[in-house]
């Protein structure tokens, strides 16, 4: 019984352990865990939450995956890419002047640019051109308060 667990683990270390399309691509490489390999799932993670697109997607074909997809329309469409259930209408936005509508609008595309920008950043296929997480942290924290 002992020795079944033992070859058990074995066997299951041999394996690349994630999901597929979250998982760094060095690990399929036989690259160690590393957190720039946690770096780039959160910047899936993240590129997935905004533009409503899996990195599984069947548009993802050939040389384009969710990264390059966003990266192709940052910073001038990011509205054409980013799903369409995150941009909530503003009930009170008819009183609104149109100068204080348009300014809401130019902020929130800074905002949701940003964002994008970090999850390509993070989403990088080589872990040395990954941002670190003290700096994923740092932009963040300047995202969120841009846009309050």
């Amino acid at each position: 019984m002992l020795l079944r667990l033992v070859n058990h683990a074995q066997s299951s270390s041999v394996g690349i352990r994630g999901t597929v399309g979250y998982v760094a691509p060095e690990y399929g490489m036989g690259g160690d865990v590393s957190t720039e390999g946690d770096v780039y799932s959160y910047g899936i993670l993240l590129l997935e939450m905004f533009t409503g697109k899996k990195p599984t997607d069947s548009m993802f074909t050939d040389n384009l995956n969710l990264n390059n997809y966003v990266k192709m329309a940052l910073p001038e469409r990011v509205m054409d890419i980013v799903d369409p259930q995150i941009i909530l209408e503003d009930k009170d936005e008819s009183h609104m002047t149109s100068q204080r509508s348009k300014r809401n609008t130019v902020r929130m595309d800074e905002c949701l640019a940003s964002i994008l920008r970090i999850g390509v950043l993070c989403s990088a296929e080589m872990p040395i051109e990954r941002m670190g997480i003290k700096d994923v942290l740092v932009e963040l924290h300047s995202t969120r308060n841009m846009l309050l």
